[in-house]
C-alpha cells in the first residue's frame, strides 16, 4: 500500500492585521536604525518579497514624507540547488532601475529560513552595484539556518519543526492575507 503525503494548515500566525502592524514596525526600525532614509533602497527578492518591500516602501512614504526607490530581485539563477529546481527554470525580470553604489540596501523576503535566498541574493545584488551596506528584513524568521545569516529586522520569529513549513500568503500573490503554518501528514 502506497502512503501519500499532504499538507495540512497547522495554525494561522498572522492575520492581515498582524502582517500589516509587523510591515509597520520594520519600516520604523529601518528608519531609526538608519537614522532617517537618505540612500536607501529596498529591494525585494521575488516572488513575496516585491509587494512587502512596497509596502514597506509606502509606510515608510507615510512616516518620513519621502518616497525611498523599490527594486525588483529575481535570484532563480544565482541559487545553488539550480539544478534540483526543475530542467528549465522560469527566469523572472531583476528591475532595479536605480544605482545601488554607494546606498544602503535593505533586502526584503517573506520567510528566512536555511539563509540559502539570502545568499543567492547577495550574490545578485554584488553583482549589480557595491551598495555601501545590505542589511535583511524578513516577515517570518523561522530557524534552522544553514548558513550564517540573520536578519536586521524581522517581523516575528517562529520556531518550527522540519516537518513544517512557513507559508505566507498575500493579497497581491494569493487570494489571502496570512501567514499559516503547515504540516506534512501521511495517509
Amino acid at each position: 500500500m502506497t502512503k501519500h503525503v499532504n499538507m495540512v494548515d497547522k495554525a494561522i500566525i498572522m492575520d492581515s492585521q498582524a502582517i500589516k502592524r509587523a510591515l509597520t514596525r520594520i519600516a520604523h526600525e529601518i528608519v531609526e536604525h538608519n537614522k532617517g532614509v537618505s540612500d536607501i533602497a529596498l529591494v525585494g527578492i521575488r516572488t513575496r518579497g516585491v509587494p512587502l518591500a512596497q509596502r514597506v516602501a509606502e509606510e515608510i512614504k507615510r512616516i518620513e514624507g519621502v518616497e525611498v526607490p523599490v527594486g525588483i530581485l529575481d535570484i532563480t539563477l544565482y541559487r545553488d540547488d539550480l539544478s534540483t529546481l526543475a530542467y528549465q527554470p522560469i527566469v523572472h525580470e531583476t528591475l532595479i532601475p536605480f544605482s545601488i553604489n554607494g546606498k544602503k540596501v535593505v533586502l526584503i523576503d517573506d520567510v528566512l529560513f536555511t539563509g540559502r535566498t539570502v545568499r543567492a541574493a547577495l550574490d545578485a545584488i554584488i553583482d549589480i552595484g557595491r551598495p555601501s551596506s545590505i542589511q535583511l528584513a524578513v516577515l517570518i524568521d523561522r530557524g534552522h539556518r544553514e548558513l550564517p545569516i540573520r536578519a536586521d529586522y524581522v517581523g516575528k520569529n517562529v520556531p518550527t519543526s522540519g516537518k513544517e513549513i512557513v507559508s505566507v500568503q498575500l493579497a497581491a500573490t494569493d487570494e489571502a492575507e496570512q501567514v499559516v503554518i503547515k504540516e506534512f501528514t501521511q495517509e
